[in-house]
């Protein structure tokens, strides 16, 4: 029997699960959480180290005796020491804007083809290498750390960078899991700059006679080595904050025409190529319930449910991925202004603001595995939606009915399962990430939506797609 401490740390939200194996079943519970807010140091929005470290003891001392713990958080962000080991500046949070044009300035030295082509990477400017390339500090820097290798390094001593946080940062190429040479040559970044690079359930350290392992600290990866898969057509989509869809592939695909779609290759865990979209995701409701309590009053999320359902649907929608939805603030009056900017009828009451984030959601969840499939050949029979998605039933169902396949929901705590899993690898308990599949699917409770596909919903995804043209 073993007994392991997973540390699931999202954008908004940090928790601590502990969980024990007995060798048939995983039995877990969460044991600590807290708000992940963002701090403005030197007028940039970045993450709170420090809290987010006393929150890891608080948790490690709630947790008893466990034999491990390991860490998964979101992609991209960094922290840069100096050679005495010291964080030289707070972590920068990926929605600073401080990269607003660093996508120009790095075009400057190579192409965006060249870099896509290196590295398989959807070109998104919060990437760590364009974060890098406007960070002031990298010139004083001995090493980089991602998020979840930097929380490792606080309890060991030890500087590692696991593989499936690397392949998130524009500078991994995912064929060889080396850096490239061509995209860091190009910047002027030295290779010294990264430490070892490690693979997913691997122990590299100890805090305490516990072992700290290196699971797969990306943590969209932790969630699909969960998935309770059986079909060898099966789509994925990890829904949190952030929406990622996609499916696994034994090769990366960097062609010229998923560059043009904005498709990306991220290592997974078990050394397949999760081959996916990054959308925006629960963020755009989760924003919009904050910009509410400013305004209006404090809405639950199954009252914003319950008004969306009750609205009119097809009435107008949004790209989830507009640049202008993507910063804080006034979310709702931003949604407004862009129906009003492509002539569509404005949402005006909150059930028709949520109603179109819902609808704008599941459609561009069909656009993105139209393209998926258009780029690998594969024709998905089913979609595994994991994470925090899995609650939100409405959700479920209109993917479900926009993408004309049955939408298996669960496991909710995907995420940390994966982490779990990992774990229990790493210590001999588990021999694969297949077997760690397999007792997930025995043990976890999952429930699929079958909706109707309807006429309605291909004439919503052509004025979808026209929409997205503006």
């Amino acid at each position: 029997m073993k007994t392991v401490l997973a540390f699931d740390f999202g954008a908004s939200t940090g928790r601590a699960i502990k969980a024990v194996f007995d060798g048939g079943s995983i039995r877990y519970e969460e044991i600590h959480r807290f708000e992940n807010i963002p701090v403005t140091v030197d007028g940039h929005i970045c993450h709170d180290v420090d809290m987010i470290f006393r929150e890891i003891k608080s948790a490690i001392g709630k947790a008893g005796k466990i034999d491990s713990m390991a860490f998964d958080t979101w992609g991209v962000d960094y922290a840069l020491l100096d050679k005495e080991g010291n964080i030289l500046h707070a972590p920068f949070h990926y929605r600073d804007e401080r990269t607003k044009c660093a996508l120009d300035k790095a075009f400057a030295k190579i192409s965006a083809d060249e870099i896509y082509s290196e590295t398989g990477n959807q070109i998104m400017n919060i990437n760590t290498l364009f974060q890098l390339i406007c960070d002031e500090n990298i010139h004083k820097a001995d090493k980089l750390l991602f998020m979840p290798d930097l929380f490792s390094y606080l309890l060991t001593g030890e500087k590692v960078c696991e593989t499936t946080i690397a392949s998130t940062s524009q500078m991994l190429n995912p064929l060889t899991k080396r850096w490239s040479e061509k995209v860091t040559d190009a910047f002027g970044i030295s290779r010294t700059l990264f430490p070892k690079i490690c693979q997913s359930a691997t122990v590299n350290g100890s805090y305490k006679g516990i072992s700290v392992v290196s699971v797969a600290g990306h943590d969209t990866q932790c969630a699909v080595a969960a998935m309770p898969c059986e079909s060898e057509n099966a789509a994925f989509l990890s829904c949190g904050t952030w929406s990622l869809i996609g499916c696994e592939l034994d090769y990366p695909v960097m062609t010229a025409k998923s560059n043009a779609l904005e498709l990306s290759n991220e290592v997974g865990a078990n050394g397949k190529i999760n081959f996916l979209k990054n959308i925006s995701g629960l963020w755009l409701i989760q924003e919009t319930r904050r910009d509410l309590e400013k305004t209006d009053r404090k809405y639950s999320y199954n009252e914003l449910e319950l008004l969306a359902r009750e609205s009119e649907s097809f009435r107008s929608f949004v790209d989830p991925d507009a640049p202008e939805l993507s910063a804080h603030g006034n979310l709702p009056d931003k949604i407004r202004d862009y129906c009003r900017k492509t002539n569509q009828p404005v949402p005006e009451t909150v059930g028709q603001v949520v109603r179109c984030i819902y609808e704008s959601l599941a459609l561009k969840y069909r656009l993105a595995l139209d393209q998926i499939s258009e780029c690998t050949g594969k024709k998905f029979d089913v979609l595994h939606l994991m994470g925090g998605g899995t609650k939100d039933g409405f959700l479920c169902e209109l993917a479900s009915q926009s993408l004309g396949i049955p939408v298996i929901a669960g496991p909710v705590e995907a995420t940390a399962l994966g982490n779990i899993v990992l774990q229990l690898i790493s210590l001999g308990e588990i021999s694969s990430i297949e077997e760690g599949r397999r007792i997930i699917a025995e043990n976890e409770k999952v429930k699929t939506f079958k909706c109707d596909h309807t006429p309605d919903w291909d004439k919503a995804f052509q004025r979808f797609c026209e929409i997205l043209k503006k």
